[in-house]
């Protein structure tokens, strides 16, 4: 679990994960082939459609909280079901330690619960003189070691079958076989007898229906089913958010939670309970059962406009499956309880601020568990959101406000970005391509590749003397740069401007108060920052009557298209402004492809072998992902490499600001791409240029990294 007190010891404690080879490798492993099953498990699905409807259906029944609640508990109590409902988890763990008490209780076998690890259940009921045992498998290895989990459903994916048997000869003094299936008949064997000794069963569940008072599990290795029938007392610990109307509204989530999960179609098991079942050690005959559904500031969560969304999360792991960060550190450096980009969030509203405020800035905004989420969570938005909330709360650091307000003056900006050049030279390379050094102050970390030299004058400062000349334009097209093209990489958008100017009487401008698209300072909580820089740029291309505003950075096309409508959503008379700029945004390849249908008569074809790396934000942010390949197939030999659409380690700031975490994803990406026998790479991002080139450039690696507007422009005849 995160120890840390600071982003210097939280980096300490990354850079000590990323060593462990056996935890990597394991991960590396498992994110594959998760893709592949996940896709085979969901194959003939719409899968946009169901994740429609489990939103919705979710949606609804929070908006319904209480009233399911009463309806749940009137119909399990007619069954002879107890049900409590607890304020928090202090009140949580008395109520449960309060049951043992009445009933005599002392050996306890539980199912798996991240509800329970919420609450920190077994800590609690063990200082009531409880022994609890852990049943799911990964969770009693786990609970012997004394370690939370690393993942929400594969709570021991980071040990080694070696470790494990290491840890069963301890517990059974006796030597063990490391061959799994021997560890798993040592489990039965040592768990067989606590079953049998249990006098409570706790366990928790994934549904609750509130029409018939049931409850529904889904597991994969039968545990639950025996926790919640042997013990003659059974407690269920229930979320709030789990409750659902109907048995059909249950069947929908269950649609996606193995499949999200695991890949499985179906989990081995699928169990509901409705009522207590029969127990011949009770004087009865019937178990004693009880439902304690969980609170814990579910109830005040439900009702915010913003926040309410993570409560439809079904608990499939899934956004930690597809998470590079996640992949790279281990479960136990990404989460307090609960893991991956949902435990960023649920951890500060369950936790507190202290044990997220450091979580929520490990996010690389690369969009993979927004894409992959059941529910329609948007987790890169709501991470951001916590960041800022959190600085909101406790004061925004020096580096972040500086930034603030020099973003918010676009000419001050610019002037800075200019004079920088000149800062650098001294520092540069002798072609003044890279920076060759910089004090450790500025440059702490960031070895790992070479980082460019601003170019000597910017796009803005070319515009007038290479702008096409075009006497009856059919389309009017306004040119974003971004802040790299203009004043770093200006070459890019030159090119995009000769393959543009090959479309019939299409008029380009590049609008000279645009600035900033903002990302950088919503990146670092500064979202005041950011709708100041998104309020200029709706300004600075309202006079342009554009068809379309083009743009060469997937970052920047995604956040002017989708985070500008959240950022200015106060501002009253802006809407249809803000729907006409939204609307028109478009990347660049797909404007050359679906726009213009430019043909391949225009460009020479060589036979050069050409990989491509898709930036996050264009393939999952636009989800854009043909254009760009064909692009590249009409001028080169598109050759498809590893992991494409894997992230490169860049995310802007993150880079800066985790430089191990952006080092091992860059050189995953390098490894990836030599494999494919290329002889350059063509991407979508200047961002991703920069950091792909930079690293090629370091390693000494004789790959060419371009834009894909360069590689186009090249080639024209």
């Amino acid at each position: 679990m995160l120890a840390a007190d600071n982003i210097k010891e939280y980096l300490s404690e990354i850079e000590e994960a990323l060593q462990n080879d056996f935890q990597r490798k394991t991960l590396d492993t498992f994110a594959v082939a998760y893709r592949t099953g996940r896709a085979n498990a969901f194959a003939g699905m719409d899968i946009p459609g169901l994740v429609k409807n489990i939103a919705r259906s979710k949606d609804d029944s929070l908006a319904r909280m209480d009233e399911l609640y009463q309806q749940f508990k009137e119909k399990a109590q007619a069954l002879g079901v107890h049900v409590h409902l607890a304020a928090d988890a202090k009140q949580a763990n008395e109520i449960i330690a309060g049951i043992a008490r009445e009933h005599q209780c002392r050996n306890v076998v539980k199912s798996k619960s991240m509800t329970a690890e919420e609450i920190h259940l077994n800590a609690a009921l063990e200082k009531q003189g409880l022994k609890i045992v852990e049943t799911d498998l990964g969770e009693w290895i786990i609970q012997l070691r004394k370690e939370p989990p690393s993942h929400m459903v594969l709570p021991a994916i980071h040990l080694s079958r070696y470790q494990v048997a290491d840890l069963f000869e301890k517990v059974t003094s006796k030597k063990q076989d490391s061959d799994i299936y021997k560890l798993v008949k040592v489990a039965r064997r040592e768990l067989r007898r606590e079953y049998v000794q249990a006098d409570m069963g706790i366990s928790g569940a994934n549904f609750a229906v509130a029409e018939t008072g049931s409850l529904g599990m889904v597991t994969n290795e039968g545990n639950a089913r025996l926790v919640t029938t042997l013990p003659r007392v059974h407690v269920a610990l229930v979320g709030l958010e789990k409750l659902a109307p109907k048995l059909k509204d249950a069947l929908l989530l269950l649609k996606a939670l193995p499949r999200n999960a695991t890949g499985q179609q179906i989990t081995s098991y699928v169990t509901w309970l409705t009522g207590p079942s029969e127990c011949k050690s009770s004087a009865d005959g019937k178990k004693i059962m009880h439902i304690v559904f969980l609170d814990n500031g579910r109830r005040k969560l439900a009702k915010d406009k913003n926040f309410s969304q993570v409560l439809r999360c079904i608990r499939c792991g899934a956004c930690a499956n597809v998470c590079p960060v996640y992949r790279l550190v281990g479960g136990h450096k990404y989460g307090y309880v609960y893991i991956g980009a949902i435990g960023l969030v649920l951890t500060y509203f369950f936790h507190g601020r202290d044990k997220a405020r450091l979580l929520v800035q490990n996010c690389i905004n690369c969009g993979a568990c927004k894409e992959v989420c059941a529910a329609g969570i948007d987790l890169p938005g709501l991470i951001k959101d916590i960041h800022a909330r959190i600085l909101d709360e406790e004061g925004h650091p020096p580096r972040s406000k500086l930034l603030a307000m020099v973003l918010k003056n676009r000419r001050l900006f610019h002037m800075l970005l200019k004079n920088m050049r000149f800062a650098q030279l001294p520092f540069a390379d002798r072609e003044a391509r890279y920076v060759r050094h910089l004090p450790s102050i500025f440059m702490k970390g960031q070895d790992f590749r070479k980082l460019p030299v601003l170019a000597g004058a910017p796009f803005r400062d070319k515009w007038q003397s290479i702008k096409p000349a075009v006497s009856r334009p059919k389309l009017r097209v306004g040119l974003f740069s971004g802040c790299a093209v203009d004043f770093i990489y200006p070459e890019q958008l030159e090119a995009a401007v000769k393959v543009i100017s090959k479309g019939k009487s299409i008029a380009q401008d590049h609008p000279e108060n645009q600035t900033c698209c903002g990302l950088p300072a919503l990146m670092m909580g500064e979202k005041e920052a950011a709708r100041e820089t998104a309020r200029q740029n709706l300004e600075a291309f309202k006079e342009g009557d554009f068809d379309y505003i083009v743009t060469l950075c997937a970052s920047c096309a995604a956040h002017l298209k989708y985070n500008y409508p959240k950022l200015l959503e106060a501002d009253k008379g802006l809407e249809q402004k803000l729907k006409d700029f939204t609307g028109k945004v478009m990347d660049f390849s797909s404007f050359v492809r679906d726009v213009m249908r430019v043909s391949p008569m225009l460009f020479k074809k060589t036979g050069q072998r050409v990989g491509y790396h898709a930036p996050c934000h264009l393939c999952r942010g636009l989800e854009v992902r043909e254009a760009p390949r064909a692009n590249i197939n009409l001028v080169h030999e598109y050759i498809p490499t590893d992991e494409e659409e894997v992230c490169c380690g860049f995310g802007g700031s993150y880079s800066l600001n985790f430089p191990p975490v952006s080092r091992t994803l860059l050189a995953g990406k390098m490894a990836n791409l030599q494999a494919g026998g290329i002889s350059a790479v063509g991407t979508d991002c200047p961002g991703c240029v920069m950091q792909i080139r930079g690293g090629m450039a370091r390693a000494g690696i004789d790959i060419e990294v371009k834009h894909v507007a360069e590689l186009m422009a090249e080639q024209l005849k």
